[in-house]
């Protein structure tokens, strides 16, 4: 079984995980508030998706 003769260095390990990283999830505007949503959800703040009113909001 192989075995490294050195230890690897905390730089090049950290330069092999650099593309492991947890991806930011892309947020777009409500069309009636204009407030931040989630791509294919219903908006938190006025409770509509694709201009129809889905949850009932005050």
């Amino acid at each position: 079984m192989a075995v490294p003769k050195r230890k690897k260095s905390k730089s090049k390990r950290n330069k092999r995980r650099i593309h492991q990283k947890v991806a930011v999830p892309n947020k777009n505007h409500c069309l009636q508030c204009g407030d931040a949503m989630l791509s294919h959800h219903a908006c938190s703040n006025c409770g509509t998706y694709k201009g129809r009113a889905v949850i009932e909001t005050e």
